[in-house]
């Protein structure tokens, strides 16, 4: 019986178990997260007010959920106190990694460091209560914000810092973000692209969100439409963009309605420099930029400075180095050849790689699917010479006596007990606990 490891309980990781299971009649699966809680960026990277796509948890539940998987939360693979990548693997007969892309890509321009410049990852972390989250008084004193970046995530954010309290209040976000956000000065967002409109990485979906926030308007400078000759005729676009742009083109042409708050759309600026005002970001410097005639953009020599006391860079996600793993820096994945791990120029059977670690931060979660079955693919036709391997009948009893007390499911089920029940005392329906103590304290209650 071939015995796996998946390390990540993310779409990746889940439909990797998933085709596991479904291809191979008798395999075991243990799905593995350093986290008490699965489902990755489905719970810690969806905006809280998109239920339809944190819907998506209920597919990802009955994976873990089959008789054949089985989910272990609370367990760090590498690091200090973590079990050794060598250690993991004489528990299995294969491990798949499904990590993701931990970290965020820099602007690397001066004062991106000040009190006031994040990551649009933290934000969106602090919001969704990861429990590695700090509450950095994200939106304390700032009257206005600028996201630097065009995709969902960048609008996602937009949308967050423009909702008021009454569309807050019924998503599970965390009291204390529900009560910064709905206490925040902030009147102004500017969300801003180096490129044009017709490049810009948001769906149409998204996009159309903003327009519709209440006592909120939407303002596009109809001269930095002009700039992108895809805007004057885009027929040649692809429909996704072409719809983006007749929606971004409608806002222009829209008289200002005098709106409680605003987002403010723009394109063809890139940043230079983050000001410091009091030791804290003031205001960011961009320099005009305008098409090079090769898909690209060119500086001007003219500037722009834009005033905020938030800013958020939205610029992409990379991958970090594993433990025992070899990395591309370049690309920020695991080299690989159709999600077998490759060491030098040669395959390594035993070690395999699914999701945005193997492709780098790309596609939609649907994406996962058949990413995860080439992996798995892969992984079964090394079976033969995997399961000579022998290995533990119980992998967990080898992590207890390392010092590690994985959370089971029923951990898991009995978090979202007490989310429930801290919902209700709030007078809100399910409300995520926001830290370790309490994530843990929950779990413990229902092993």
């Amino acid at each position: 019986m071939l015995r796996v490891a998946v390390v990540g309980s993310g779409p990746s990781g889940c439909y990797t178990a998933q085709s596991l299971v479904q291809l191979d009649p008798t395999v075991r699966v243990d799905v593995l997260d350093r986290l008490p809680c699965p489902y990755g960026l489905v719970r810690y990277g969806v905006a809280p007010d998109h239920e339809k796509i944190k819907s998506l948890q209920g597919n990802l539940r009955n994976v873990l959920e089959h008789e054949r998987v089985r989910f272990l939360g609370g367990v760090r693979i590498g690091g200090t106190g973590g079990l050794p990548v060598e250690r993991l693997r004489e528990l299995y007969h294969a491990v798949v990694y499904c990590v993701g892309a931990a970290t965020d890509r820099r602007l690397g321009i001066p004062g991106e460091e000040l009190p006031g410049s994040w990551s649009a990852t933290e934000f969106v972390s602090w919001y969704s209560a990861h429990p590695d989250a700090i509450d950095a008084g994200f939106v304390r004193d700032a009257r206005s914000a600028v996201v630097i970046g065009v995709g969902n995530v960048a609008v996602d954010v937009a949308r967050m810092l423009a909702r008021g309290v009454a569309e807050l209040s019924p998503t599970d976000m965390p009291q204390e973000a529900l009560t910064a956000l709905s206490a925040s000065r902030i009147r102004e967002v500017h969300v801003v692209g180096r490129r044009g409109p017709s490049q810009a990485r948001f769906t149409t979906k998204e996009l159309r969100e903003l327009g519709a926030l209440p006592e909120t308007e939407v303002r596009v400078e109809p001269d930095e439409l002009a700039l992108d000759p895809a805007c004057a005729d885009p027929a040649a676009l692809p429909a996704a963009q072409r719809r983006n742009v007749a929606v971004l083109r409608d806002w222009s042409e829209a008289g200002r309605r005098g709106a409680d708050r605003s987002i403010r759309m723009r394109f063809f600026l890139r940043p230079v420099e983050l000001l410091d005002e009091g030791g804290r970001v003031g205001g960011v410097l961009f320099e005009r930029t305008e098409p090079d005639g090769r898909g690209g953009v060119r500086g001007t020599g003219r500037y722009e400075t834009v005033e905020a006391q938030l800013v958020l860079r939205s610029v992409g996600y990379r991958g970090v180095p594993l433990d025992g793993l070899p990395f591309d820096e370049e690309s920020g994945t695991v080299p690989h050849e159709a999600g077998r791990v490759l060491r030098g120029c040669f395959g390594a059977p035993g070690d395999y790689v699914a999701g945005w670690i193997k492709r780098g931060p790309t596609g939609v979660i649907g994406t996962n699917r058949p990413d995860a079955k080439e992996t798995v693919t892969s992984l079964l036709d090394d079976a033969p010479e995997l399961l000579r391997k022998e290995v533990p009948a119980d992998p967990v009893a080898v992590m207890r006596s390392a010092g590690m007390e994985p959370v089971p499911w029923t951990g898991w089920q009995a978090i979202e007990r007490a989310e429930a029940a801290l919902g209700a005392r709030l007078g809100r329906s399910v409300v995520k606990l926001a830290d370790w103590n309490s994530l843990l304290t929950a779990a413990r209650s229902g092993s």
